[in-house]
């Protein structure tokens, strides 16, 4: 159960993981440091995201390698249930944000992690997340 794991633990967002990618040095971006120090996890819906964006075989083995430490967390039923809570929520405050982002937010919130990303304005509209 995922709750065993340390609350310092975290779920890195897909733009963590294309900063990552980008940077000439590798061993000073934010992903390298989390995975050194802390169990990381990202959702499958950050995966998808990061290999639509991948569009040659150098590109995926990039997300391979930079993903590779990272423990993937599935996308439920569960989560679907409360991806649409999200929805409701942010519609009704005319505060919508993109759906793939709420499934991640979803994600988090599920399994009670917070989430390390670079686009906080977003992520800040879901009530109950943990931004770091």
């Amino acid at each position: 159960m995922l709750q065993q794991y340390k609350s310092s633990n975290m779920v890195v967002d897909t733009s963590i993981v294309i900063q990552h990618i980008r940077a000439k040095n590798k061993f000073s971006t934010t992903l390298y440091n989390l995975t050194e120090q802390e169990i990381i996890f990202i959702s499958t819906v950050s995966m998808y995201e990061l290999y639509i964006g991948a569009h040659s075989k150098d590109k995926q083995n990039d997300v391979r390698l930079s993903t590779k430490k990272l423990i993937v967390l599935p996308f439920t039923h569960s989560i679907s249930v409360q991806a649409a809570e999200i929805f409701l929520q942010l519609k009704a405050k005319n505060q919508l944000i993109e759906f793939r982002d709420i499934f991640i937010a979803a994600t988090c919130i599920s399994h009670n992690l917070p989430i390390a990303t670079l686009n906080k304005k977003h992520f800040e509209r879901v009530e109950g997340l943990a931004i770091v």
